[in-house]
């Protein structure tokens, strides 16, 4: 199977602080990677680094076979990108911003199909300012799908959302991976991982310490569920007790 995402030896430090040390990732077309880590383990600075937002001190990355600092333009073309943080203005139209975000590329989905598919239909002339949480969280989701993407990477996708809109969410992205998309996502959400994720890397203190399909990560642990798992293989549960 095709490799899309290729990650060797990515190292990046701020002010001679590690942020990821010697990262190796290699992601196949079609699947769901899951990038797991508390809170400053260093998966925003990786994905930047994939992405070429940031640039790393060291090591070699590869998106569909291009280099994403050399080769930005032709990847910005096949690559989807939803971040938490995202923002918008707020006295722009939904279907305005997906109107414009269409209007940057050369061959894109009609963002109709994708508003209807995320249920959002309703919400085409509604000012950005009038949607709740989950509402903007799933138009960024649009937003990052418009361009027909073969790799799409997705930032805590699910912040926000109520239970049924999540699974609404998890349908949709199983249906685009069957179609072939290649999704590299982060999350805290142990039950969404096990839904989506094909396999798992755990990011701590910006090292791999766990790369492989979730059954491997149990089975690594002396535990039977993934979030027990997950605690085992960061020592958050432990850091959690110590500040107690």
């Amino acid at each position: 199977m095709e490799t899309t995402i290729h990650v060797e030896q990515l190292n990046k430090s701020y002010n001679e602080i590690p942020a990821v040390c010697n990262l190796n990732l290699q992601i196949k077309r079609g699947e769901v990677f899951g990038l797991l880590g508390a809170n400053g383990a260093g998966k925003s600075t990786a994905i930047e680094c994939i992405l070429g937002t940031k640039t790393a001190d060291s090591g070699r990355i590869s998106v569909l076979g291009l280099n994403p600092k050399s080769h930005r333009k032709q990847l910005f073309e096949r690559v989807g990108v939803q971040f938490q943080s995202t923002n918008y203005p707020d006295k722009i139209r939904v279907g305005e911003l997906c109107e414009e975000t269409m209007s940057l590329y050369k061959t894109f989905n009609d963002y109709h199909g994708l508003l209807e598919q995320f249920g959002l239909a309703d919400k085409e002339k509604a000012f950005i300012s009038e949607l709740s949480g989950g509402q903007k969280q799933r138009l960024f989701i649009v937003v990052a799908l418009i361009s027909n993407p073969e790799v799409v990477f997705l930032d805590e996708l699910t912040t926000g959302l109520d239970p049924k809109a999540r699974r609404d969410v998890w349908r949709c992205l199983d249906k685009l991976k069957s179609d072939g998309l290649t999704i590299l996502l982060s999350s805290h959400f142990m039950d969404e991982v096990e839904v989506l994720c094909d396999r798992i890397g755990i990011l701590k203190r910006g090292e791999l310490i766990f790369c492989g399909t979730i059954q491997e990560a149990i089975n690594t642990s002396p535990y039977e569920k993934l979030e027990d798992a997950y605690l085992w293989f960061t020592d958050e549960e432990e850091n959690e007790d110590e500040g107690l």
